[in-house]
């Protein structure tokens, strides 16, 4: 057994915009995908044969009613957007009788039942302040780096064969004040989302959330319940989904299946464009409720909703284009219409930040980190740093980060091999070309990917992505699961390198853990049923047998 030392920065926390106060910490929570988490890259059971001699990961949570500048924060009421099924473990699936969509303290229970079940705990050392990470002196022969660290006052140096940072990208605020003219004069309250709670407070407000993402549409859902007015202040629009879909199915287990994604992929750019502007607004027309992306072709993340047109359509939250200029008691909107405001609410994002890091060896420029593959930085001697969670897939981070860490963990061990650095370095620009074609060049969309193809791409270098032509052949009925059905996680654990034995068995029977939470009045089963699920099948073998057909 080879030993081998591992450090993995979780959750990292900066005090004040200099750094000079840095700790790692985490909020193992969950909301639109951009929350640290617990453990969720299985980084330690991934070193097999590994001995990990040391490892900092996680602290203490932050109390709810508490905001500690530089920490990830959320808001009391915040629910996944991304179902259990398609954000569990790959080889740990979620409880059956957990909801589909999580608060966030069941997803926290989530997380200490999977620590507790693969005994990661003792691997953690909570309440330590991380103050540097710095190349050892013989970094261009070993890779080693060293970390200097603060407990109970007292620094600490401690070398480590290898890094992982995995503090994600939504600690340090984005508040454009320069782009909001006026804002000096102002004497209401305002501030970033991130330092938002609860309702409590602003009742009788007219309130103002700038922004038209994820937080900004929670946070105005929630505030028009009590407040006098909320107004959303949009630059450039969203599209808006329901967590509910087809049949009453999750969004994303209907959305993310390889089947969907090869139509997106092999259909002419136009059509796509058709498909996803007329299934955006199946709900609702966008454009009627001042919502519609300025540029709606682009693949921007949705914002995942259930409340937003309804709160809309009955005058609690109005939507507003974007400020113009600010007064001491108002706001000027770009269309010349003033609205009386008590409140700003800054829902304007995040900036990547790694003040641990020195620039020689990560350089973050427009709000982007040139990175191969999102992970591995391109001209370091040693690949023996990478960062885990540093991007936004259009799905669930936790099989995307999972995935991550399982190849990075194989690089450690020289069991993959990076290319050359001319080689990364072209496939970045590369991919920077494709995000920006397809996402647009927003800082907001600076790290978005598609899911499944990002997902295989990795499994490709690990060598457990699916092999759906030959499991056709030995076994159909899985086959047909996995390629028209939901993409799980679970389908990275049938091959490869961590194969799982129950991995077959979690794929054929999600259905019911998607079901156990729903059905908690039991019916009597329509006679309907076994029609329609037959009509299904003889569609599938349809659509199958014509597949074949094309390529035989």
């Amino acid at each position: 057994m080879k030993d081998f030392s591992l450090l993995a920065l979780k959750g990292l926390e900066t005090s004040g915009d200099c750094g000079d106060s840095r700790k790692l910490s985490v909020t193992p929570l969950l909301a639109h995908q951009k929350f640290p988490f617990l453990g969720s890259e299985r980084i330690l059971p991934s070193l097999t044969n590994l001995q990990i001699t040391y490892g900092i990961l996680i602290p203490q949570p932050q109390a709810k009613d508490k905001v500690e500048e530089g920490c990830a924060s959320i808001y009391e009421s915040v629910i996944t957007n991304t179902c259990k099924e398609m954000s569990c473990f790959s080889d740990f699936p979620m409880p059956d009788d957990f909801p589909n969509f999580l608060p966030n303290s069941k997803l926290l229970e989530y997380f200490r039942i999977f620590a507790q079940k693969f005994d990661l705990l003792k691997y953690i050392q909570f309440q330590t302040t991380v103050l540097n990470v710095k190349k050892h002196t013989d970094f261009s022969s070993t890779g080693k780096w060293d970390v200097i660290t603060e407990r109970n006052g007292k620094e600490k140096s401690t070398t480590f064969d290898a890094v992982m940072v995995c503090s994600g990208h939504h600690i340090v605020s984005h508040m454009p004040l320069t782009s909001f003219p006026g804002i000096e004069r102002f004497k209401g309250q305002y501030f970033h989302s991130r330092q938002y709670k609860n309702p409590n407070g602003f009742e009788k407000k007219r309130i103002l959330v700038i922004g038209s993402g994820n937080s900004a549409s929670d946070i105005a859902v929630e505030l028009c319940k009590k407040a006098e007015q909320v107004f959303m202040s949009s630059r450039h629009g969203s599209w808006v989904m329901s967590r509910i879909s087809d049949n009453g199915y999750p969004w994303d287990m209907v959305f993310h299946t390889r089947f969907n994604t090869m139509l997106r992929n092999t259909l002419p750019p136009m059509i796509v464009k058709w498909m996803m502007e007329t299934q955006m607004n199946r709900w609702f027309n966008h454009e009627n409720y001042g919502l519609v992306p300025e540029n709606k072709y682009l693949m921007k993340e949705p914002v995942l909703n259930d409340d937003l047109p309804s709160r809309i359509l009955y005058g609690a939250i109005k939507v507003k284009p974007n400020v113009k200029e600010l007064s001491e008691t108002s706001a000027i909107f770009e269309d010349g219409s003033v609205e009386d405001i008590d409140m700003i609410v800054f829902a304007t994002g995040y900036q990547i930040s790694f003040p641990f890091l020195d620039e020689s060896i990560v350089k973050v420029e427009h709000n982007q980190v040139k990175l191969y593959k999102y992970i591995f930085p391109p001209d370091l001697e040693k690949p023996t740093l990478a960062f885990i969670g540093l991007i936004q897939p259009l799905g669930s981070i936790f099989p995307t980060s999972e995935l991550q860490a399982r190849w990075v963990t194989r690089v450690f061990k020289s069991l993959c091999t990076l290319p050359s650095e001319s080689t990364m370095k072209a496939s970045i620009e590369t991919r920077r070309e494709k995000r920006v074609e397809l996402f647009g060049k927003s800082q907001s969309q600076s790290l978005q990917t598609n899911h499944i193809d990002y997902l295989d791409e990795l499994a490709t270098e690990i060598g457990a992505k699916p092999d759906i032509i030959s499991l056709f052949m030995k076994d159909p009925k899985l086959a047909l699961k996995i390629y028209f059905g939901p993409c799980h996680p679970y389908q990275y654990r049938l091959n490869g390198p961590g194969k799982w034995k129950g991995a077959r068995n979690a794929i054929l029977t999600e259905k019911q853990r998607l079901l156990k939470p729903l059905k908690t009045r039991i019916v009597k089963d329509s006679s309907m049923a076994s029609i329609t699920s037959l009509l299904k099948v003889l569609g599938l073998i349809a659509i199958v047998w014509a597949i074949f057909f094309h390529i035989y």
